[in-house]
């Protein structure tokens, strides 16, 4: 093994900067254990690594065990396995006299923020007990709000923890809709004749009392359609643990998650422990983080699975950022023939958080006209807002059109 391949190892300190890294990733919410720090290390001596990207997979191979955490991982590496003085040069450009303009305006990517809180913080933070102090609730408000508010990506692991918490505590309104079938009902306003003519049989045909019916109701179903790729799985995880509470109350719900393929995941996501049914997901699916193929997918849906799961006036939720160059005209058609299947379509959309969004990529136009409504999904207020979408009538603030309008 070469020195240059990771800081410390001329040293001979390699062991103890994977346990250090380990550490890191722990605190930035991976589930990395003492095994997993002897597997690593084993691991580095008996494949050896010339060259950073050798390094980078034997860790991987070791550290990564669901999909979702690969995007933590690249950046606690990126950040953890570089020169000397590289935390020096971040702690520096995290004051105000020396940052510069075009590093302030830039958008941070996903699992940064957890990295940079996992990597600064001190041991001696970790260890100091609590101070004593009086309980003060002045900013309670103030920092709920701030979660409220806060982009999915950008938040640190202790805030998504929190923000799991919030999300199990919502709950969707009961919503009742009217089917076609009809049940018995003496005050329904309709006549029942073969019951009418079965209650005759009992005074002989002599008189026909006459029995009454009336429509049955039930919860509206809902479907939803998940993107899994790159650009989507820190926004993914989330919306899972969404769905996972939806699913706790109601049963008509059914979940797929797509990326270059269609995946069925009701089954696992109906497991009562979040991270047993997360897990259980993840290694369904065999894309997660990869390529996406949006107008394959939805005609796989409309083929095999439309006829089964969109009935009784279901409501279809799909989640996607629409950015799909090929196959425009499948696409079209695809989008038509779901929305014509179900009783409203919801496109829920993370690009929508950036206040300078504009409908012109030619996915997100095409798939814009047969949609209902048109709403971000990047944090928690927003999918508070999407509990009483799906139970009231369409907001004129997420009319999808107005975006058409607007990038005309």
């Amino acid at each position: 093994m070469r020195a240059q391949a990771a800081p410390g190892a001329g040293s001979g300190r390699l062991a103890e900067n994977i346990l250090y890294f380990a550490r890191a990733l722990r605190a930035a919410g991976l589930r990395v254990g003492p095994g997993s720090v002897l597997d690593a290390i084993a691991a580095v001596e008996a494949a050896g690594f010339d060259n950073r990207a050798d390094f980078y997979a034997v860790l991987e191979a070791i550290f990564i065990k669901r999909h979702e955490d690969m995007a933590v991982f690249t950046q606690a590496f990126a950040l953890f396995w570089r020169k000397r003085g590289y935390l020096e040069k971040l702690m520096a450009l995290m004051s105000p006299l020396a940052a510069p303009q075009e590093e302030a305006a830039k958008t941070p990517q996903a699992g940064a923020a957890r990295v940079a809180e996992a990597l600064m913080k001190r041991p001696s933070d970790e260890e100091a007990p609590p101070p004593e102090a009086e309980p003060d609730a002045r900013f309670t408000v103030s920092q709920a709000e701030i979660l409220q508010r806060k982009d999915f990506a950008q938040m640190t692991a202790d805030e998504i923890a929190r923000a799991t918490a919030a999300i199990a505590k919502l709950r969707l309104p009961d919503e009742m809709v009217v089917t076609r079938r009809f049940r018995s009902d003496p005050h329904g306003r309709r006549i029942d004749p073969r019951a009418s003519f079965r209650l005759s049989l009992r005074g002989g045909g002599a008189a026909i009392d006459l029995a009454r019916r009336s429509r049955r109701v039930a919860r509206a179903p809902i479907v939803a359609i998940c993107d899994i790729s790159g650009s989507m799985s820190e926004y993914t995880r989330l919306f899972l643990h969404f769905l996972h509470v939806i699913g706790r109350s109601r049963p008509q719900l059914e979940v797929f998650l797509f990326g270059t393929r269609l995946t069925n995941v009701t089954r696992a996501l109906r497991n009562r422990d979040v991270d047993e049914a997360l897990a259980r997901c993840s290694a369904s699916v065999e894309d997660w983080s990869g390529g996406t193929r949006i107008a394959a997918c939805l005609r796989d849906f409309n083929r095999f699975w439309s006829r089964r799961v969109l009935a009784r006036g279901a409501i279809v939720v799909l989640f996607t950022d629409g950015l799909e160059r090929d196959g425009l005209s499948d696409l079209t058609c695809e989008m038509d023939r779901l929305h014509r299947s179900c009783r409203k379509l919801i496109w829920l959309n993370p690009l929508l958080r950036y206040n300078a969004f504009e409908a012109k990529a030619s996915g997100i136009r095409a798939m814009l006209p047969f949609v209902d409504e048109f709403r971000p999904i990047h944090n928690l207020a927003s999918m508070s807002d999407l509990c009483h979408a799906l139970s009231r009538a369409s907001d004129p603030e997420s009319d999808p059109r107005r975006w058409l309008r607007g990038a005309a």
